[in-house]
């Protein structure tokens, strides 16, 4: 391999920076970074501080060596620090730079910085890409499975990719190779290794904008989702109100003949249930409602705790399979419910229309004078003979 050469790593700066849709302050420094890491690897040592620069009139290129001012009479890693005797006029914590001319690397050193060159230029290219997303964070998209791995989905946005870890997966759901999907943009996520766009269909917010895309009312401010609470492949509970007198919220969100509602049910999947409610800001009509499909008899609030009292046949409805109707309830109200048992209304005897009548006649008979019998009245002719 050959050396490195300062002079045409300069003239394709602005080249690279072209081709790579990257700015040259970018991709020089990507260069100098490759300088500094070739130095170190050829002549300096491995604990140094180094950091280059390239001069792009004329091709030059510097090494600068940082080092720390300790106090003089101890003991001292030159590589990283010097005693402040030798830092001419430097104090103590100050940091002092070594500069030194760069002419060119022996192969060793070249290899290891057009390595480095290659891995940072494509990490700035892709952090490039992924910055265009910065403003589809919070947005549906729609992607390609490229790839299915056991933990991750990748997916490829088009410019970008994009991975869905499990966690952000709906439950039960299967993805195959090729096949186009809707995918919520949550976040892009930087560490150490550059940035990585991460995607959903598992978030409460998959599904909040899934109805925002169905229902055109929330553009134009007539309803608004309040809160949202989602068991992704199980269960979600939506909180709707109005800010418009005589709009019901959840008939808006359900939409005619339930096409609304549905068409979120057909992109999640038919096991997930939907809750639609209406948000109240009493909190014991809005624990109530968000308790449903049970039926409650009284709330109590106490502070962000709540016990909600049901009957016996109630309870097992409130509390849901494994506990999901109360504590989706919970998310979505805010407050830490307790489901506890209430007396089951004593229930009143109840009179139909017939026995009404029959009552009213039994009484008009008791009332009206005995018919004589054909004996008595016999009886009473011959006493008055």
């Amino acid at each position: 391999m050959e050396d490195l050469d300062l002079k045409a790593m300069t003239a394709m700066v602005k080249v690279i920076a072209e081709e790579k849709s990257l700015p040259e302050e970018t991709v020089l420094d990507v260069i100098q970074n490759a300088i500094a890491a070739a130095w170190r690897k050829e002549v300096g040592e491995k604990d140094m501080n180094v950091r280059a620069t390239l001069n792009l009139q004329n091709g030059k290129a510097h090494v600068f060596i940082d080092r720390e001012v300790i106090e003089d009479g101890l003991a001292y890693n030159p590589a990283t620090e010097v005693p402040e005797a030798e830092a001419k006029g430097a104090k103590l914590g100050d940091i002092v730079s070594e500069k030194i001319e760069v002419t060119g690397f022996g192969r060793v050193a070249s290899q290891t910085a057009k390595q480095v060159i290659v891995q940072r230029l494509r990490e700035a290219e892709r952090d490039s890409i992924l910055a265009a997303f910065e403003d589809k964070v919070g947005t549906i998209v729609t992607g390609m499975i490229s790839r299915v791995e056991p933990k991750i989905i990748r997916i490829d946005m088009g410019k970008a990719n994009g991975i869905m870890p499990r966690s952000e997966q709906i439950d039960g759901e299967f993805y195959t190779v090729g096949e186009r999907i809707k995918v919520l943009v949550k976040e892009i996520e930087r560490n150490d290794r550059g940035a990585q766009l991460i995607l959903s269909r598992g978030s409460a917010d998959f599904v909040k904008q899934l109805f925002i895309q169905e229902v055109p009312e929330v553009e134009n401010g007539t309803v608004e989702i309040r809160a949202i609470a989602r068991e992704a492949g199980r269960r979600t509970k939506i909180a709707v109100a109005s800010t418009v007198p005589g709009i019901d919220p959840v008939g808006t969100f359900v939409g005619g003949r339930g096409v609304r509602v549905q068409a979120v049910t057909n992109e999640i999947g038919e096991k997930e249930k939907i809750d639609i409610i209406n948000w109240s800001d009493n909190a014991s009509e809005y624990i109530r409602e968000a308790i449903s499909p049970a039926e409650v008899m009284k709330v109590e609030v106490d502070g962000k705790h709540a016990k909600v009292f049901v009957t016996e046949d109630q309870q097992s409805i409130a509390i849901g399979r494994q506990g999901q109707n109360v504590r989706l309830a919970s998310k979505l109200t805010g407050f830490e419910l307790d489901i506890e048992l209430a007396e089951a209304p004593k229930k009143k005897k109840r009179t139909n229309v017939e026995d009404s009548l029959l009552s009213a006649i039994e009484e008009s008979s008791e009332e009206a004078p005995k018919e004589e019998s054909k004996e008595d009245s016999a009886e009473k002719t011959e006493k008055t003979a």
